[in-house]
């Protein structure tokens, strides 16, 4: 079958665009040809920093012929309506139309279109232009004398040469017959801009491939980058030193060369006082280039791998030279920073954090170190932290933002600040938090276990989520541009792979009064104490309704202003824990864990702590994944269904508590049941206060056989109207039941 091959060369491409340009033009081009009903047996996209190329094998040499009927609006409607479906048709007038009847709908106008098929080489002509006219590029220009015309071509860099080929292997291809922007397609490309600059004709997707080999272009990205990194390893190999290896630079170093020629230079040993990782990303950032270690060592060696565009008639030495004179300089530098930042302590420079605003309305670093420091010493305890080492990590946490080198690489913040704390001298653990309260910063970056880490990485975490949500930039849909899912991802992993009980909610509330001023603080706190002559403790969630029936009361102290704070803060608060739900079922779910298991646990009252909730989920999963589990769950839905049947057409909820003596008077298995039920939910609710979530199950797997026998043996819709009632309300008992380990009726099955 055909094939088609594109190849759209330009001056140049941006590395960090290749990639998502590649994508972009192999979904555009396949979507635009299976949309108009040609299907296609495989497609590959390549690109270099000159060149975007795409392959479809497979395709059709025609296009089958299209049948569709388009149902239109009904008979009689307004004309607007027929004019909008004849033009979405394609038909001229009605009588092109045909009228259905519809029993239940009436009339109404039916088209049927029928498209003749058509070659797929018009087809390609047709859709290409309009593909490369309007190419998603985040930024593009305009050039030559062309570009002062409305409509003119847009490109990445000014668009050089199109290539489009269609045909079969075993005959000469068809160029494809557009232009765009003034360029017409056809069979030439060039090769390496200095090293085979003269033209190229190609056919076949294959010849087109050899032919660039031979001009010194490498297509495959993948290939480019095999061809470094096997180059590298041999070359630091031959030299007695290991490769110190980066993905991420290595897909943007693949990205800047068609014909990749792999070299090393070096560098003066004196610039290896300055911390590895400085010199690793001074080399990084300013020359693209990967350091060395020394052989079977963690130390960096004083030499580094460059990646030339060039086969150098003087074997690389010149490109050599002046990438070594470039990285002295950059060193230098890093040098200087290195020795200036040493001279000035951490808390030396937490007053310049004030005058640095964190977001405009939840004020500057030194207000968010306040609040950060505060948090992280109400958690401290809770996780085993010693309070005093955790508030000194949180305050100086963030003073490495002010040094020098973090202020050329932001990259190394924490690592740095670590590096100055070990340096004058503070508590190891300390110097770690001061690290790694960042972390976890992804879902397969290391967890801390330093108690004082996870002190200051929550503090910092839980900070981030209350303060966006009170100024509501929540996450929208794909968009979450402060990456406040990951905070949360990060809190979740943090509790969860350390073992640690957090009540979410509070740690939420003590988090969110943090925001407000000091007036309003004081007359919360009036507020609060007052509330609690009225029985009331605490504002959480589940408390919210009667704490703002108890703050209408306390005029006298504010409460119209504190009580709107109050309500803001229970909002958060409720919102803030769905959001981590659904953080968890995304950790959970990565594990192998059911979601409906966690909607489960979470639809239950006070279901905070996060620890527990998994714990729950977990006993819940395993009980479900037995016999007895899948039918006492299909027993409850049996008794749900009914419920709520019974109690629709009632009009009314059957919510009470059974008459145990007139359940003693029924049937054996109605007796049972009963029986069975007020046991389960005390042995049940006992196993749950204590926090055996296992036992609570092996308690709920009693009732399958009473279960079983109640349903086989009595009629629940009994003539007598008492015994009917009481034999709903027995089935609500067992609804009841049930919710004292999870909410059944959140369960799937």
């Amino acid at each position: 079958m055909p094939d088609l091959l594109l190849e759209l060369r330009s001056e140049e491409i941006p590395a960090r665009m290749q990639r998502r340009a590649a994508e972009d033009l192999k979904t555009l081009v396949t979507d635009a040809l299976v949309a108009r009903g040609f299907l296609y047996e495989g497609a590959r996209a390549f690109s270099t920093p000159r060149r975007l190329a795409l392959h479809i094998a497979g395709l059709p040499a025609r296009g089958e012929a299209v049948r569709e009927e388009r149902r239109g609006p009904r008979v009689g409607a307004p004309e607007a309506a027929v004019q909008g479906f004849l033009k979405g048709a394609g038909l001229t007038s009605l009588d092109q139309a045909t009228t259905v009847t519809d029993p239940k709908k009436g009339a109404f106008y039916l088209a049927v279109i029928e498209r003749p098929g058509r070659a797929t080489l018009d087809v390609l002509a047709e859709l290409l232009p309009e593909i490369i006219k309007n190419f998603p590029w985040p930024k593009s220009m305009r050039w030559g004398a062309a570009s002062a015309e409305p409509g003119s071509l847009r490109w990445v860099r000014p668009l050089q040469s199109i290539v489009a080929t269609f045909g079969p292997e075993t005959e000469t291809p068809e160029v494809v017959p557009f232009s765009v922007g003034g360029i017409a397609a056809g069979t030439t490309t060039y090769g390496h801009r200095f090293l085979a600059p003269e033209p190229i004709e190609v056919r076949r997707f294959d010849d087109y491939i050899q032919a660039l080999e031979r001009a010194k272009v490498i297509l495959d990205p993948e290939r480019r980058k095999d061809v470094i990194l096997h180059d590298a390893r041999d070359l630091a190999f031959a030299r007695g030193l290991d490769l110190v290896e980066d993905a991420g630079l290595l897909d943007e170093v693949s990205g800047l060369v068609e014909w990749p020629v792999v070299l090393m230079g070096s560098f003066d040993d004196a610039f290896l006082d300055i911390p590895a990782e400085a010199i690793r990303a001074t080399i990084r950032a300013n020359q693209k280039c990967f350091v060395l270690r020394k052989s079977g060592s963690e130390e960096l060696a004083p030499a580094f791998i460059l990646v030339s565009n060039l086969v150098a008639s003087d074997g690389g030495q010149a490109i050599t030279a002046g990438n070594e004179r470039v990285v002295r300089a950059r060193l230098s530098d890093a040098k200087f920073f290195w020795e200036t930042d040493k001279a000035t302590r951490l808390e030396d420079r937490l007053p310049k954090l004030d005058s640095i605003v964190f977001h405009e309305r939840l004020g500057t670093q030194g207000e968010r170190i306040a609040r950060i420091v505060a948090l992280a010493k109400e958690l401290a305890p809770l996780v085993g932290a010693d309070a005093k080492l955790a508030e000194v990590a949180a305050r100086l946490a963030k003073a490495d933002l002010v040094t020098e080198m973090v202020g050329e690489f932001p990259e190394l913040q924490g690592l740095m600040g670590r590096k100055y704390a070990t340096l004058q001298g503070e508590h190891p653990s300390v110097c770690a938090a001061i690290e790694e309260h960042y972390k976890p910063v992804g879902p397969s970056d290391r967890v801390p276990s330093d108690p004082v880490s996870v002190a200051v990485a929550l503090a910092d975490k839980f900070d981030t989520l209350v303060g966006f949500w009170v100024i509501e930039e929540k996450p929208t849909g794909s968009k979450d541009p402060f990456a406040l899912r990951r905070a949360a991802l990060g809190v979740t992993r943090l509790i969860l792979e350390n073992s640690i009980r957090i009540n979410i909610l509070e740690t939420l509330h003590i988090s969110g009064e943090m925001y407000l001023d000091r007036r309003a603080l004081s007359d919360l706190r009036r507020v609060e104490k007052q509330a609690q002559e009225f029985g009331i403790q605490g504002f959480g969630a589940a408390d919210a309704e009667r704490n703002l029936r108890a703050l209408e009361k306390q005029n006298e102290f504010g409460a119209d202003r504190a009580g709107d704070f109050i309500a803001k803060l229970v909002a958060m608060e409720i919102d803030l824990l769905a959001f981590f739900a659904d953080r968890l079922k995304v950790y959970l779910r990565d594990q192998g864990a059911r979601h409906d298991l966690i909607d489960a646990v979470f639809a239950l009252p006070g279901q905070d702590d996060l620890l527990m909730v998994v714990r729950r989920v977990e006993a819940l999963g395993q009980f479900l994944d037995t016999e007895d589990g899948k039918n006492l769950l299909a027993g409850y839905k049996r008794a749900a269904n009914i419920l709520r049947i019974e109690e629709k057409k009632d009009n009314r909820a059957y919510d009470a508590a059974p008459d145990a003596a007139l359940a003693a008077a029924g049937e054996s298995a109605e007796r049972a049941l009963a029986e069975a039920l007020a046991k389960v939910r005390e042995t049940a609710s006992a196993a749950v206060a204590r926090e055996d979530f296992s036992g609570a199950m092996q308690a709920l797997s009693t009732l399958r056989a009473p279960v079983d026998a109640f349903f086989q043996d009595v009629t629940v819709n009994a003539p007598d109207p008492k015994l009917r009632e009481n034999r709903l309300l027995l089935l609500n008992a067992l609804r009841a039941a049930t919710r004292e380990v999870a909410e059944f009726a959140k369960i799937e099955g």
